[in-house]
């Protein structure tokens, strides 16, 4: 081959590897002083796990909530990170919350289940979206959120109309959110944590799908937390939304709303710190 072709390609991948392993926005914050305009030098540290995408348009669209809420979440004053891979223990080391939104993450290697366990235990928060609680050991992963869903069981009622009943309208998550239907998919057939319990923030009557068979009518919790800590560690807090199969969803102003307190919440922040952050000026 050519020398001057193979400088020229040795140059691109080596081009390529620095972008793949350069830092990420917030390890140069850290790293290298001042952080760019825009972004809260003090803000919580938000981690975003995303995924490829996996259903047709504009359903279960991981890559694109990673671009938009990465977005959204700096212009509320959030440090954030994230990538389409579950974190190491060092990520999650700088991190408040974990945002999971990639289907199937209860498949997890002994390395991630680690670095997941080593972070619960020093109280970090979890809030987790659609089917991230899917995977092969439902009782597992209700032991981090509060409940879990088989991978592989016929549990979910495909696009429908899902009407939420807000069952705790105190809570300051829910604060304002009235009962209200949106097209999104619901599951019913889930393991729950035992000791301690969910609390339930909002149940959705069980539409009749093809799929949801017998289950039509069933009253099922959609949304809600879970407060638990792990032996030996400190209190760690989850918060679950059970939709987000219609990607549109995450667009509604009431469930930003929502998806911003309960950020704040799991990592134990003021409730409003994320809704109510006011950018300097330029």
């Amino acid at each position: 081959m050519n020398t001057k072709v193979v400088r020229l390609w040795s140059s691109v991948l080596s081009a390529v590897l620095v972008l793949c392993y350069a830092p990420t926005f917030g390890q140069q914050s850290a790293q290298q002083g001042p952080p760019l305009w825009g972004q809260n030098p003090n803000g919580m540290h938000i981690y975003l796990r995303a995924g490829l995408k996996t259903h047709g348009p504009g359903l279960h669209d991981y890559p694109q909530f990673l671009a938009d809420w990465s977005k959204l979440l700096t212009d509320h004053g959030a440090v954030v990170d994230g990538s389409l891979h579950a974190p190491s223990a060092v990520e999650l080391e700088r991190t408040d919350v974990l945002v999971i939104y990639k289907g199937d993450s209860g498949y997890m290697s002994d390395s991630d289940k680690a670095a997941l366990e080593g972070f619960i235990k020093r109280g970090g928060g979890i809030v987790s979206i659609h089917d991230s609680l899917c995977g092969p050991d439902p009782e597992y992963f209700a032991t981090l959120v509060g409940g879990g869903k088989k991978h592989g069981q016929i549990n979910y009622t495909l696009e429908a109309k899902i009407p939420y009943k807000i069952v705790d309208k105190s809570d300051p998550i829910m604060q304002g959110m009235p009962d209200m239907t949106i097209s999104d998919e619901a599951f019913f057939n889930m393991t729950w944590a035992k000791d301690p319990t969910i609390h339930i923030l909002a149940t959705a009557v069980i539409p009749g799908t093809p799929s949801s068979g017998v289950h039509q009518g069933e009253v099922v919790p959609q949304i809600w937390k879970y407060e638990h800590t792990v032996p030996g560690g400190q209190p760690a807090r989850a918060f679950v939304w059970m939709q987000g199969h219609v990607y549109a969803n995450f667009a509604n102003s009431q469930i930003q709303t929502m998806l911003l307190r309960a950020i704040a919440w799991a990592g134990k922040k003021r409730i409003t710190e994320l809704v109510d952050y006011v950018p300097p000026p330029r």
